[in-house]
């Protein structure tokens, strides 16, 4: 039986997106978000630049603020990374790994996923695990072998329904 006190979570993406000025778009979706609210839990994650500044303007609503991405590490020498406690030190309430574009771009693995998933939590954020198969898998009937390979391999053997949300998207 699902859990009543779980609520479905709609993540907006910015990706490589937004400056400064940004933060008044927030501000616009946060408004035109407020009847959602009663239904959905609501996340926007924005680029790492604007983590912070994001996290500011939605304090005190309803809406969180979630990182793109985290090195499994939590500090060292990863030039240009930004660690999980780094992400929440912004306030950053969760942070997506796994994404479709860094495991085809970047060639992320399964296990890299899970370490940064893991670290996530070490941070006491929640994972959002992405998963998914690309137009070739799909159309050759490979989607749940890829989606159980990817959960399998990318969910860490401590998962619980609180510390991670588990995203599916189909590349291509």
């Amino acid at each position: 039986m699902a859990d009543p006190t779980r609520r479905p979570l709609v993540a907006g993406n910015w990706k490589m997106n937004g400056l400064k000025a940004s933060a008044a778009e927030l501000g616009k979706v946060m408004a035109g978000a407020e009847d959602l609210w009663t239904k959905v839990d609501l996340m926007i994650c924005p680029p790492a630049t604007l983590t912070m500044t994001f996290a500011q303007v939605a304090a005190g609503s309803k809406i969180e603020i979630g990182g793109q991405d985290c090195h499994a590490e939590p500090s060292g020498a990863f030039t240009g990374d930004i660690s999980a406690e780094m992400l929440a030190d912004l306030g950053a309430k969760a942070v997506i790994v796994g994404h479709s574009e860094r495991r085809t771009l970047h060639k992320e693995t399964d296990a890299e996923v899970r370490a940064k998933a893991q670290a996530a939590w070490r941070a006491g954020l929640t994972a959002i695990v992405c998963v998914g198969e690309t137009r070739a898998e799909r159309e050759a009937g490979h989607t749940l072998d890829v989606l159980g390979r990817q959960l399998d391999g990318s969910l860490p053997d401590s998962v619980t329904l609180y510390a991670v949300t588990v995203a599916s998207v189909g590349v291509g």
